[in-house]
């Protein structure tokens, strides 16, 4: 099935088309998402062509991604007048999109632990010279250009607080391999306001939770990617460490209405956490939850050394997502139905099989 065709998904999109947004500031407008084909982009544009349907935005998104073979299946627009595509690397030598933009929103990014591991250049160039790009593009262009960070950029808890506010500065091993990731987010929250200050660039930048939801891409190797795709495929759930972890998680729907509050509300230079409270949750509580979803059990084993690679070495992650609440941004799903919602959404997109 179409996710466009499942009644759930749609009604996800509506609960973000139907918020209390300042919608006419898009109006007529052209809005650049880099990553369009990923989790987050794919939803973001599902949501900006369904407020075009629904409500005459005139909205024009002009999406970028590796593969315009992948763009057609992600991405059922391409007969749409207010939607363009582009193949093409945002991180290769002097990129610039083919188009004028009011927005820029940069979600292209290395976002699980097989890819940190596999190709770690490729991540920092995604983090780095994809932004510096977009930067670029946005200094000439006047657009408005919203950074897509991580709570990885807060790194380790040094256990002096219970959740990280946009002010905290955690605890990182930049000497590792998987520091390509959460350091190089944290070179892009710098590059933003380098290009503020010399190119007058207005930029915002939003740290997001760990993500999850039913436009999950099939080779998403993160653990509770790994812990869905077992359970609704019938198979115990492979918790690979003792779970004590405890994390921030957030919907892609919630996701994406925070990114528009961020990029339409969000004061220039600001940095904003997206997550919510009612969604964190340990490791092993989150494999329970998915285990029981899809009528299996959890089981017990270690990750191999090219896996235990990319893995964060982060036990405690806690966002304060009251900065991004203070622009009137409230998250929709909790951990419980969040995860019921998705896993229903999947077993009728028949997402294994496509896994």
């Amino acid at each position: 099935m179409n996710r466009l065709a499942c009644t759930e998904y749609v009604a996800d999109l509506d609960a973000v088309c139907n918020l209390d947004l300042p919608w006419n500031d898009l109006k007529g407008k052209t809005v650049v998402v880099s990553g369009a084909t990923g989790m987050i982009g794919a939803f973001f544009i599902d949501v900006l062509m369904r407020k075009n349907e629904t409500a005459e935005l005139g909205c024009n998104i002009f999406a970028l991604g590796r593969s315009i073979e992948k763009a057609r299946l992600r991405l059922p627009y391409f007969e749409s007048c207010h939607f363009s595509f582009e193949e093409a690397s945002v991180s290769s030598a002097g990129y610039r999109p083919t188009c004028s933009a009011d927005f820029v929103l940069h979600l292209a990014s290395s976002t699980h632990p097989r890819q940190y591991s596999s190709d770690p250049i490729g991540t920092i160039r995604a983090n780095v010279d994809g932004l510096q790009n977009l930067l670029e593009f946005s200094a000439d262009s006047g657009a408005r250009l919203l950074f897509a960070s991580s709570v990885e950029i807060y790194g380790q808890n040094r256990g002096d607080v219970e959740r990280f506010d946009e002010q905290y500065c955690g605890d990182i091993d930049c000497n590792t391999l998987r520091a390509c990731y959460n350091e190089s987010k944290r070179l892009g929250e710098a590059m933003c306001q380098a290009y503020r200050s010399q190119r007058d660039v207005k930029a915002v930048i939003a740290r997001i939770a760990r993500v999850y939801g039913p436009t999950l891409l099939n080779d998403d190797s993160k653990a509770l990617s790994q812990f869905m795709r077992r359970s609704l495929a019938g198979k115990d759930v492979v918790l690979k460490s003792e779970g004590t972890q405890r994390f921030s998680y957030l919907h892609v729907a919630d996701v994406v209405s925070g990114l528009l509050y961020v990029m339409l509300l969000g004061v220039d230079g600001e940095a904003y956490n997206l997550a919510d409270s009612e969604s964190d949750i340990a490791l092993k509580e989150l494999a329970e939850h998915v285990a029981i979803n899809g009528g299996v059990n959890v089981a017990f084993d270690l990750p191999d050394a090219r896996e235990a690679a990319g893995y964060s070495v982060a036990t405690l992650a806690l966002m304060d997502g009251s900065k991004a609440r203070s622009l009137g941004w409230r998250a929709r799903y909790n951990i419980d139905n969040g995860l019921l919602s998705t896993m229903e959404q999947m077993r009728k997109l028949d997402w294994v099989a496509l896994s």
